[in-house]
């Protein structure tokens, strides 16, 4: 019996990290684009990390869109060390999709959608 709770306490302490959120998640504002900004809600699915669209702005503050509610960024891989690629992003402005990858440093999540070697890219700051 003492083997096999010590068994399931060291399962359960390998576990732990699994359960624990990515540091990336949380609330994102984006930059200006088009005259308008957006909270971007990022969390994860299922081994990616996701974001979808959570609320519109534009310079006099919230507005209704249709975009609230889709996804933003998807199928991004935490590489370790504030690194995710291989993910997607669509920028609603355009209309476009992007392969993507991010880079997050404290409260600073750099985003950038590519198509071949040309990437352009936000700083998106974190909401508090």
């Amino acid at each position: 019996m003492k083997r096999f709770a010590t068994a399931a306490l060291a399962a359960l302490t390998l576990a732990v990290p699994a359960f624990a959120a990515d540091p990336v998640e949380g609330t994102w504002k984006t930059e200006v684009d088009d005259g308008h900004y957006a909270y971007i809600a990022i969390k994860p699915c299922g081994a990616q990390i996701c974001g979808t669209i959570a609320k519109a702005f534009d310079a006099k503050g919230p507005v209704q869109s249709d975009n609230i509610g889709k996804p933003i960024v998807w199928d991004m891989v935490p590489q370790g060390g504030g690194a995710y690629k291989n993910g997607k992003i669509w920028q609603p402005s355009t209309g476009k999709v992007y392969n993507s990858k991010m880079t997050l440093s404290g409260n600073t999540l750099t985003v950038k959608g590519c198509v071949g070697p040309i990437c352009k890219g936000q700083t998106w700051s974190r909401v508090q």
